[in-house]
């Protein structure tokens, strides 16, 4: 990409359903259940999102996956949730004023059995496996597959290597402990997890889910980088009180993150080199807007991405 092209991502798409939802008490699937029960929320969100100028759009299947459905008795529905999540993004598009050959379609390889915890003790061949079955069921609707919330350096192992094995682009995001900024949510070091991402011919790093002033401080290891590099971060007041098994719901959302005061993080990061820009749980279309506005305001220009 040109100095002047920044890729814009869309925000963090289930919290936002689970919120037009009126985030109810039943909290199965988080934003899969509503999907399956008001389509028409997941339509809306997609399509707010692209009218704010999101170019690269996301599927709303984050926690479907084969061992998060198992835990709760789901696996049969592994197929119905995954092929619903593409046909409403989909529909989507479709109904909106955008041109498909504007957009990317990203498909979704998130953390396998929680967010923000480097809990999973299985073996890699068995992370490696799952994320298979993932790309399997993504890969002939995307355009790119987005690496979401990585906590550990094993589960970046894992799904590389699922990346390796069909020759995808990886595009990684990590996310950090919001009190060490230099840390995984694991502990390991973010230096550790950007030369391995280095060394396995990353097509970009990227920092999620992270408090936004967590994500400035990170950034000044990217220095000295050469493969591109993105942040989008939460509008969590904190996520420590999320334990495994629990849901999202826990968590409070800052009140001190508006718009205008996401798009002046953003903005800074854009100065400091990150060239790929969007947001996760609490960041909406109004947040993204106001950053698109604001990159045109600069004078740089909006972009997808692409395997």
């Amino acid at each position: 990409m040109k100095s002047n092209q920044i890729v814009l991502l869309d925000g963090g798409i289930g919290q936002e359903i689970y919120k037009r939802a009126g985030s109810p008490e039943s909290k199965t699937l988080w934003s899969l259940q509503i999907m399956r029960d008001n389509p028409e929320i997941v339509v809306s969100v997609h399509m707010d999102f692209i009218n704010a100028g999101s170019k690269v759009l996301s599927l709303n299947n984050y926690a479907a996956t084969p061992s998060r459905l198992e835990r709760i008795a789901m696996s049969d529905s592994f197929d119905e949730i995954h092929s619903l999540s593409i046909q409403l993004l989909n529909t989507a598009i479709s109904e909106s004023k955008s041109a498909r050959s504007d957009l990317s379609i990203a498909g979704c390889l998130p953390p396998l059995i929680a967010s923000y915890s480097a809990e999973d003790s299985r073996e890699n061949k068995e992370l490696f496996d799952e994320y298979i079955l993932l790309i399997e069921q993504q890969i002939d609707h995307v355009d790119l597959f987005l690496v979401e919330t990585m906590s550990s350096i094993k589960e970046i192992i894992a799904v590389t290597d699922a990346l390796d094995h069909f020759g995808l682009g990886k595009y990684v995001s990590l996310t950090l402990d919001d009190d060490h900024p230099n840390l995984l949510r694991s502990g390991e070091n973010l230096v550790d997890a950007i030369k391995l991402l280095e060394m396995k011919s990353a097509d970009a790093i990227l920092l999620n889910c992270s408090c936004p002033e967590t994500i400035t401080s990170a950034l000044s290891e990217f220095k000295n980088i050469e493969i591109p590099f993105g942040a989008y971060a939460n509008g969590f007041s904190s996520v420590k009180d999320l334990k495994f098994g629990n849901s999202i719901n826990v968590l409070e959302a800052r009140n001190d993150l508006g718009p205008d005061e996401y798009s002046k993080f953003a903005m800074d990061w854009i100065d400091r080199g990150a060239r790929i820009i969007g947001g996760c749980c609490e960041i909406g279309p109004k947040h993204i807007n106001r950053v698109s506005d604001q990159i045109h305001l600069n004078g740089y220009t909006t972009m997808k991405l692409g395997l």
